[in-house]
């Protein structure tokens, strides 16, 4: 046996994971579900507004990428927008101005740069809001992961207001206004990206292909760890692991995940604005996984094509939108305790 199995073997054995046969029934239903899943999103635009679709693809990649980090890993962030939202600022300056550095000033020294770059092409900018998402989720990551439950989930609030009021103040932000009017741009100088079909294919694979990642995340030895860790931390420090470590890995790769998100929906919607590092966000994304199902595969894209509708077609309530997302949250709480889908795949009998 080798070493990268015998630790799945081991984390598996924490973690309480199927038998090989349980494990093929539920390879075979995972890949039913998600052919489910990207025929929806292919055919769906035939009778929803894309716009819509796409705002579902970038919040539910946002909402796997939190699921990453609660469902599997048992850590509750309660300021998971600042990533979408930094991502999200990042991508749209750059795509809007570009680079214009003449010099750095730190104290009384001032340093010749010279950095002079046009507007970034809208990969590059995507590319750059998921890797300072990336940055910041290890500065905060490295502070947070010290700690646990409560503790860590105020610490995570804690930074992410400090986010949000660093986007009020900061000069490229735009405040609260926020940096409108972003151009979409040609997708490797060849691709119009104001052509809505090939904006919704962008998206598209970009969700598909952050949703893999994820699922690989999950399937991998290191999620194994990952598992057994939220399952029974001090066991598995017994049997060597550095759980801190792999635990900061986790928060790192949710961070740069709900990163790519936010920076692809600021080039969908051509806007970087204050509400995607508010702390409503953060709340948002909580409610979504738990609606769809926490520890589920598919649960968070469930969950926020259920909330995002119900925010799209219940606008018209005006003030009563709000105590009537209430009470069906509240109904759906008390009636799915596991999530949409994790009653779905109880009642089934295989994990989804």
């Amino acid at each position: 046996m080798t070493p990268g199995s015998e630790a799945t073997a081991a984390a598996a054995a924490i973690a309480g994971e199927a038998r090989p046969s349980a494990r093929v029934d539920e390879g075979r239903s995972l890949r039913i579900a998600f052919a489910v899943m990207v025929a929806f999103f292919l055919l769906a635009p035939l009778a929803i507004y894309p716009i819509f679709l796409m705002k579902v693809m970038c919040f539910g990649l946002f909402a796997c990428a939190f699921n990453l980090l609660l469902g599997y890993g048992g850590l509750l962030s309660f300021g998971h927008a600042m990533f979408l939202g930094i991502a999200g600022y990042v991508a749209a300056y750059l795509a809007k101005e570009g680079v214009a550095l003449e010099a750095l000033h730190i104290g009384a020294v001032t340093l010749p740069v010279g950095i002079s770059l046009p507007p970034f092409t809208p990969e590059l900018a995507i590319l750059s809001g998921s890797l300072a998402a990336g940055v910041l989720g290890v500065l905060v990551g490295l502070i947070a992961i010290r700690r646990q439950g409560i503790y860590f989930a105020m610490i995570t609030l804690a930074l992410a207001q400090m986010v949000y009021f660093f986007c009020i103040q900061a000069p490229f932000t735009g405040g609260e206004d926020g940096i409108q009017a972003v151009p979409r741009g040609k997708l490797f100088g060849l691709i119009d990206l104001s052509n809505i079909t090939a904006m919704y294919a962008t998206v598209f694979v970009i969700f598909v292909s952050g949703f893999l990642l994820i699922y690989r995340i999950i399937h991998s030895p290191f999620g194994q760890v990952l598992k057994a860790i939220r399952e029974n931390e001090p066991r598995a420090i017994s049997l060597g692991y550095d759980a801190d470590r792999y635990k900061l890995l986790a928060f790192v790769l949710s961070a740069t995940l709900a990163g790519l998100a936010g920076a692809t929906s600021a080039i969908v919607f051509q806007l970087a604005a204050l509400n995607a590092v508010h702390w409503t966000m953060s709340g948002e994304v909580v409610l979504m996984t738990l609606v769809g199902g926490l520890g589920t595969v598919f649960g968070p894209v469930v969950g926020a094509f259920a909330v995002l509708g119900m925010e799209n077609y219940l606008a018209q309530l005006g003030a009563w939108v709000t105590i009537v997302q209430g009470a069906i949250f509240v109904i759906c709480v008390l009636t799915f305790r596991r999530g949409i889908v994790g009653e779905l795949s109880r009642w089934l009998r295989k994990p989804l």
